[in-house]
């Protein structure tokens, strides 16, 4: 039991440290340096490989294989080495390692960012923080296309940066974290329809999608499960989620959007501008009130909520497994 104990409690504390400090812009941040090197690869890859369909897609393969192979053994081998040291300087080298791949409080602060401009009446200033968190284009944002923007970005996010990574720490520790977040940063970074990666980002994106299926899942469920404890509108949530959880290209993104839209009676997604060309998109939820800026907050309660669910599962269901075996 003493076993099991110490194999959680690097998620544990790592948890209660994102929750604690977040992410400060001046400390040193793994993710970074997975952007980085996947930046570098797409150089080499696109000088390596042939300009053609075949050749960019071959590309976009050899970059996401390479990637995830540095970013499972790089962190596999530091722990094993810390493990040779000494049990305790493992652990705490992986409770950091845990800390990191975690994104619940930097996303609280940086939506909550954009509700401050709002607060204040600063529509332009609101743009720009609202900019940072999306990928869509932002200049010609109504004030509630702000926030349904943040809004969306905290609810998907609820899942990538919460609930998947820590349900990939608690199966496979810190590595299986780090592996997880490259394929997300990847899909970020190359996973777009555009004419630039539409076939060397295209291996990349599928594979986040089927990282992502049984999370994203879960995540609803469990974010519907918050909504109950928080008293918003769980009944609502669930019906929404019913009907509009496939309302998006990705077959993951509105699955916790939809719960989001349900909980908080609004409606979310519409058509958006990506690079300059708009995109039509289905809507998710009813329009039963307006969104407020308010709603902002109600989607970081959600997050919270959610993030305590899914911890706490992690902790029993895995804590069971490894007491089982």
């Amino acid at each position: 039991m003493n076993n099991v104990a110490l194999y959680l409690l690097p998620l544990f504390i790592g948890f209660l440290l994102d929750l604690a400090i977040g992410d400060p812009h001046w400390f040193p941040h793994p993710i970074r340096l997975i952007g980085w090197l996947i930046a570098r690869c797409e150089t080499v890859c696109r000088t390596v490989f042939p300009k053609t369909k075949k050749g960019e897609y071959a590309g976009g393969i050899c970059l996401t294989v390479f990637v995830l192979c540095v970013c499972f053994a790089v962190p596999s081998f530091i722990l094993w080495l810390a493990y040779q040291i000494h049990f305790v300087l493992a652990i705490v080298i992986e409770t950091i390692m845990c800390y990191q791949i975690l994104a619940v409080k930097a996303l609280e602060t940086e939506s909550m960012k954009v509700f401050r401009e709002l607060d204040r009446g600063d529509l332009e200033a609101a743009k720009q923080k609202v900019s940072m968190i999306v990928g869509r284009d932002t200049e010609n944002l109504t004030e509630e296309g702000i926030i349904k923007a943040a809004v969306e970005t905290v609810a998907e996010n609820t899942s990538d940066g919460t609930v998947a990574p820590m349900l990939f720490m608690a199966i496979g520790g810190a590595p299986l974290g780090f592996l997880y977040k490259a394929v997300n940063t990847m899909d970020s970074m190359i996973g777009y329809r555009n004419d630039r990666y539409l076939y060397f980002g295209r291996f990349a994106a599928r594979l986040d999608d089927a990282f992502n299926f049984i999370p994203a899942r879960l995540a609803a469920v469990l974010m519907i499960g918050a909504a109950f404890l928080l008293r918003l509108d769980a009944k609502n949530a669930v019906r929404i989620f019913s009907r509009d959880r496939f309302n998006h290209a990705s077959p993951n993104s509105a699955q916790t959007e939809s719960v989001c839209a349900g909980a908080l009676d609004v409606q979310l997604a519409g058509d958006a501008c990506y690079f300059g060309k708009l995109y039509p998109k289905k809507t998710i939820g009813d329009d039963i009130r307006p969104i407020i800026k308010q709603d902002i907050i109600l989607a970081n309660r959600l997050l919270y909520g959610t993030a305590w669910l899914t911890l706490l599962l992690c902790l029993l269901g895995m804590g069971l497994v490894r007491w089982l075996i």
